[in-house]
């Protein structure tokens, strides 16, 4: 016979005493104290290590800027040699000589500036007007077809070809300049725009309209985000266009801006200084590229990616 009370027990003995023992508490309640450790330290014995992190950060980045190196290893290499002519194109050593000087003496970043104020403000422009109206011409169906046949003259009426109009109605000023850009860039963003909205899923709008959706909510929650990446297309397309436009524009009147500086270095036969500013157009609008891209992954990060 026992007795249970509490946390301890009564047995008799064989010889008939009884004797008192206390219970000692089980080794699988003592296992979680002492595995913790344990289980810490595996957790960091299994974290990936960071020396192979960064060798694959860097190869990744070795294999993407192969393609540049080579270019300008050519580039310094070609007129060295007498591939070509070095009075026509300057080793690439030689361009960034002139183009640090343009830095030293502050040409580059004067004309950098006046050449970004135009461009961002006629891209500004053109991202604020073309995308709600893209939105409306997609969203109501007689609005496209009654604007259709006017947008597709305009759409196929180039922008330098139209440049002499805007200087005309306009001056030589900084009007007509950011009008060029605005008109170069209305086109691309509006008609993705118009795109993106009309080849939205129907599976996702069928299941929207099932749950009894209202027109203002459906177009918020389904179709703005659907279009999201089709209208950072044209974005990204009309980001690159404003500056070939503007630099265009800027080489035919202009006082200030990159393009003025590739002119002015053309007609004073400053080669290096022509090449140093055709390269900075180039790192401003691969910056500007990288910039949208960025812009557009944190718009559409709901988005699952597509695993092969």
């Amino acid at each position: 016979m026992s007795l249970v009370s509490g946390s301890r027990t009564r047995r008799k003995s064989p010889a008939g005493t009884p004797s008192t023992s206390t219970a000692m508490p089980s080794e699988s309640a003592k296992e979680p104290a002492a595995g913790l450790p344990i289980a810490l330290s595996g957790s960091r014995l299994h974290r990936p290590p960071v020396l192979p992190r960064i060798l694959r950060a860097v190869l990744t980045g070795a294999t993407k800027s192969a393609a540049i190196v080579a270019l300008l290893l050519v580039w310094e290499l070609a007129p060295r040699f007498g591939l070509v002519d070095r009075t026509f194109l300057p080793p690439f050593s030689e361009v960034a000589q002139a183009w640090w000087e343009l830095v030293v003496n502050g040409q580059l970043a004067d004309n950098a500036q006046a050449s970004l104020v135009r461009s961002f403000s006629g891209f500004g422009i053109a991202v604020g007007v073309s995308v709600p109206l893209g939105l409306l011409i997609g969203w109501y169906r007689p609005v496209a077809d009654l604007l259709n046949p006017l947008l597709q003259v305009f759409l196929n009426t180039a922008a330098l070809a139209l440049l002499p109009v805007f200087v005309l109605l306009l001056g030589i000023g900084e009007t007509s300049k950011i009008s060029i850009v605005v008109y170069a860039c209305a086109w691309p963003i509006l008609f993705n725009t118009i795109s993106a909205v009309r080849t939205v899923d129907p599976t996702l709008l069928r299941l929207a309209k099932s749950m009894d959706l209202s027109a203002p909510r459906l177009f918020q929650k389904v179709i703005l985000p659907a279009s999201v990446p089709t209208i950072f297309t044209g974005i990204r397309l009309a980001g690159a266009v404003s500056i070939v436009v503007l630099v265009a524009a800027e080489m035919i009147g202009a006082k200030a801006g990159l393009g003025y500086l590739i002119n002015a270095s053309q007609y004073n036969f400053a080669i290096p200084q022509m090449y140093a500013g055709i390269v900075t157009i180039s790192v401003i609008g691969v910056a500007f590229n990288q910039l949208l891209v960025a812009a557009e992954k944190r718009l559409s990060s709901w988005r699952v990616p597509v695993t092969g």
